[in-house]
């Protein structure tokens, strides 16, 4: 398999804009209350590629962008009882669904793994829907913990 992971830029809109279709897919499946089917405009990735915290990480086979990792490098919130700590979070990470189970997400994850060390991040957070055990599985074999659970309740 031969992945080369780069930085995406304006050139990859519309490939990043049909991946975005696929995971919004995932979204409206999972979780209906929350999300909704959507057309990101070019300003959306303009804002990220402009922006020195984030970037998208482009994963490419064969000279095509097949999957993306959108990492953002955070502070933990500054509260008395929390560790001052930096990580990267993958805000999405999506392979195109013809391109899966052939090792690409590892790949993407490793790439955002050593962004965040390139960024002096502490460690790495996601969030992954609960219904999604394909996901729930790809990322505990990444090395992934649950360290706490969102809970809410609709009014």
């Amino acid at each position: 398999m031969d992945i080369r992971i780069r930085i995406a830029d304006t050139a990859d809109i519309p490939v990043l804009k049909n991946l975005y279709q696929e995971l919004e897919k995932d979204g409206v499946k999972y979780q209906p209350e929350h999300f909704v089917l959507s057309e990101r405009n070019d300003g959306y990735f303009i804002d990220i590629f402009r922006n020195d915290n984030q970037d998208i990480l482009a994963a490419e086979k064969d000279g095509k962008v097949i999957g993306f990792s959108h990492v953002i490098i955070l502070n933990q919130k500054n509260i008395s009882c929390l560790r001052p700590q930096k990580y990267v979070y993958i805000q999405d990470l999506d392979v195109d669904e013809s391109e899966r189970s052939q090792g690409i997400g590892r790949v993407l994850m490793d790439a955002s793994k050593d962004y965040g060390k390139k960024h002096g991040a502490d460690f790495i957070r996601t969030q992954v829907f609960p219904k999604n055990t394909a996901g729930m599985r790809f990322y505990r074999k990444q090395g992934f913990t649950e360290m706490m659970k969102t809970i809410e309740c609709q009014l």
